[in-house]
This record gives structure tokens, sequence and C-alpha cells, in this order.
């Protein structure tokens, strides 16, 4: 069993910056974990991924360029940094974690989900 926590969200500018954090407690070694995000009145979509094994990383076209997924092993965290964050980055987003057969970007294939962090661009 996994349990996501997530936090580092807020209000920021246009143009600036945050950092998204995940923690993880289980084991979450070899597996893909991903932040996902919903706006209001919108479907949740999938922003990036890693694969905690490989280190495969995936974006979503919208962010490719303005945000990384990183993980910190030791830590049992990946970490989201957005950069040049846009009005239309706001959003509740989430963590997920062990995907099952499928793209990354599916919410469907994932097994664990955390509560979500509010990011606010205005």
């Amino acid at each position: 069993h996994v349990q996501l926590v997530e936090s580092g969200g807020g209000s920021v500018q246009a143009g600036g910056s945050l950092r998204l954090s995940c923690a993880a407690s289980g084991y979450t070694d070899s597996m893909t974990m991903a932040w996902f995000r919903q706006a209001p009145g919108k479907e949740r979509e999938g922003v990036a991924a890693i694969h905690t094994g490989r280190g495969n990383t995936y974006f979503a076209d919208s962010v490719k360029d303005r945000f990384t997924i990183s993980r910190e092993n030791g830590k049992n965290t990946v970490y989201l940094q957005m950069n040049s964050l846009k009005p239309e980055d706001t959003a509740m987003y989430y963590c997920a974690a062990m995907k099952k057969a499928g793209g990354w970007y599916e919410e469907s294939v994932y097994n664990y989900w955390g509560q979500g962090t509010q990011v606010t661009v205005s």
C-alpha cells in the first residue's frame, strides 16, 4: 500500500515559480509516479511523470520546457518544479503512483492518489 501527501501549492503571480512535493510512504521503487491537475469545470489531465527506477520522464505539451519532474530517492519524494507559470496552470494538482498498463497520462491506470494541493496563478 502506498500513501501520497502533496505539498508546496500556493498563490503566485504569472511568470513565477513553485515547487510541489509528493512524499510517499510504502514501496515506490521502480514504478511510474505522476502529477495530474484538474481545473474547475475541466477533466483531470496528466502533467508529468517519472519512472522511479529508470528515471524516464514524460511531460504534457502544455508544460514542456517550463516544468521539470524529479525524484529524491533517499526521501522517497517526487518533485514538480514549475517555472514561468501562467494563469492557465491554475488547478488542483494531484500526485499519483503505481501505474498499470497504459499511457502515463491516463488517470485510470494509477492505483494510488494524494489529496491534492492547490496552485493559483494570477
